[in-house]
């Protein structure tokens, strides 16, 4: 015999009315009794028919999660966006919604597939899992007023964006400073994306570092094309750099194949030193050295923040800055 909402209700000792605006995760339950009851429901094998809980609040109950334009390999293999989404999913099923994902390998089509997602009432709102300048998604949820959380600091807009991140400028700093620390003189910031808010953030870190111990600054080293990757050695001679931060683990394991096609062997010839700590850091040797971001509470902080907003329990332009910590291996050498 199926299990209904009078047999929760009578279980946990509260009325049926109670129990539904628990299913709808209504503000006017406290969260203790919303778990309470999510726990018997469980207990007693209850769930609830969506169909129709969605046609009696106007409700999708689905979080999209959109995912930067997949336009590199990197990008498209990188592990980051799948513990992010991992965090997410875990983080909506204690809301009991779903979460629907948004890709394409490029930003129109990305525009395109919210705006239907959107449009569609497939979901009710979004997690940004990247922040660019100038992108075409931000503007369109922004001017529609649909409920979103972006992951990063926002390009503009910075006081009306609900965000959650790290300090990425003081990433950049301390990742700078490690190398100082070990001796490093002339470094280089080196980076295979050049619009998004984190490549500049990271590289005014650097920046600040260097600055504030009385050494020169280098031009970001920007690899965007085939050709870029060929000037590298020359860049290395006429820059005599000892050490590179780089802009994420995934890139950092290709600047090491590049350091050592062109006979530079590291840690011994050049230092490297990157960010996130992904499960590449630990993948080959020499393991890298990295500054962990804990994506998993980025992707539990964006859910719950979103689902803030849609439930009309939060104002906008909330920002939460998650902590990070550096992790000493194998690619630094002191000199």
């Amino acid at each position: 015999m199926m299990t209904t909402v009078k047999d929760v209700a009578k279980k946990a000792n509260v009325s049926p009315s109670t129990v539904s605006r628990v299913i709808n995760d209504h503000p006017s339950i406290s969260s203790e009794t919303k778990q309470r009851v999510r726990k018997i429901m469980d207990a007693m094998g209850y769930y609830p028919n969506i169909t129709a809980r969605n046609l009696g609040t106007q409700r999708a109950n689905s979080l999209g999660v959109i995912l930067p334009p997949l336009d590199s390999r990197e990008r498209l293999g990188n592990p980051l966006y799948l513990e992010l989404l991992n965090a997410v999913n875990e983080t909506a099923a204690e809301f009991q919604v779903t979460t629907a994902v948004a890709s394409a390998d490029n930003s129109q089509t990305l525009l395109e597939n919210v705006t239907r997602m959107h449009r569609q009432k497939q979901v009710d709102g979004f997690i940004l899992a990247y922040s660019e300048k100038d992108d075409p998604v931000v503007d369109y949820l922004y001017h529609h007023q649909v409920p979103f959380t972006l992951i990063g600091r926002p390009a503009k807009r910075e006081t009306d964006i609900v965000y959650v991140d790290n300090d990425n400028q003081l990433l950049g700093k301390q990742a700078t400073e490690h190398l100082l620390a070990k001796g490093h003189k002339n470094i280089l910031f080196v980076s295979n994306v050049n619009q998004e808010v984190i490549f500049f953030e990271r590289y005014f870190g650097y920046q600040e570092a260097m600055m504030l111990q009385g050494l020169p600054t280098h031009p970001p080293l920007t690899m965007l094309q085939p050709e870029d990757y060929t000037q590298f050695p020359e860049l290395i001679k006429e820059t005599g750099a000892t050490a590179l931060v780089v802009i994420d683990d995934i890139f950092a394991l290709r600047m090491i194949q590049l350091a050592t096609l062109h006979g530079y062997k590291v840690p011994d010839g050049l230092s490297v030193i990157s960010f996130n700590n992904s499960i590449f850091a630990t993948l080959v040797h020499p393991y890298l050295t990295t500054i962990d971001i804990d994506i998993s509470d980025l992707g539990r902080l964006s859910t719950q923040k979103l689902m803030e907003q849609i439930n009309h329990q939060q104002s906008s332009g909330v920002q939460l800055v998650v902590p990070h910590h550096l992790i000493q291996r194998e690619t630094v050498r002191t000199i």
